[in-house]
């Protein structure tokens, strides 16, 4: 780790450093830092460890230069980073690191949410003196699909939500017939209003059906992909390009999957 910092430091040096390394700042270096999570979790997807060492590595370093710019600026350093974290693992796993006694895993996870909202109240988070929300701390920067599900996740902690899948199944047929609406009323706004909260309410119904929806649509693209390229494979050797065939290589792609399975 001292080797790694070092080599940073180096990076960063005005007078000797990497010219592109030196220029960078935290705007700068995110859209690096959030790929190579995403490429972390390719590596964990596909099962590959010997990539996975490596995209650690990858994501590793971002960490390193986002401290490393921090540390330059007289903030903060890698060691505070490495502290901070591991002063809130100890404070939000009392069960493990005091004398603290929960009863299986949905207490834990109870308490780790009280954990928070205290550290959140103490932090003074809520503006203007207002009462703060449980969505507060819910990142605008992830994916859509992903916020959305953490947004219904946190308004679900104060029964904001409904019993079970059957009425998150039933909001969601709901909001698919104010889409068809919106289609025979043939405004564009109107149509992505609705088409938006249909993928909405289909994060609901994922949630109580304890099936992440960012897994589930990679997976599906995953799948998607897989059979497109077998349409791709079929069409070049016959030569079709009318739909009723295309759709039967489609078909042929799925019932192979079935057999493999």
């Amino acid at each position: 780790m001292d080797e790694l910092l070092a080599i940073m430091a180096r990076l960063r040096d005005p007078a000797t450093g990497c010219p592109w390394d030196v220029a960078q700042s935290f705007k700068s270096v995110a859209p690096y830092t959030l790929e190579e999570a995403y490429e972390v979790l390719d590596a964990i997807e596909r099962g590959n460890l010997a990539d996975l060492r490596e995209e650690l590595g990858d994501l590793l370093l971002q960490v390193v230069f986002h401290a490393r710019i921090a540390e330059e600026q007289g903030a903060f350093d890698f060691g505070a980073v490495a502290a901070g974290i591991a002063e809130k693992l100890v404070r939000r796993h009392p069960h493990v690191f005091a004398q603290e006694r929960l009863a299986g895993v949905q207490a834990q996870s109870r308490r780790w949410e009280e954990i928070k909202a205290a550290e959140k109240a103490a932090r003074g988070q809520a503006a203007d003196g207002e009462a703060g929300s449980v969505l507060d701390d819910v990142p605008l920067a992830l994916p859509a699909l992903a916020r959305a599900a953490k947004l219904g996740r946190r308004a679900a902690r104060i029964g904001f939500d409904w019993p079970d899948a059957t009425g998150a199944r039933d909001k969601v047929a709901e909001e698919l017939a104010e889409l068809d609406a919106a289609r025979a009323g043939g405004e564009k706004a109107d149509i992505e209003h609705e088409l938006g909260d249909l993928l909405l309410a289909i994060t609901s119904l994922a949630r109580h059906l304890e099936v992440d929806p960012e897994a589930a649509l990679r997976s599906a693209n995953g799948r998607f992909a897989a059979r497109f390229r077998h349409v791709e494979r079929r069409a070049r050797v016959t030569g079709a390009s009318d739909v009723p065939t295309l759709e039967g290589y489609w078909q042929e792609a799925k019932a192979g999957e079935r057999t493999k399975a």
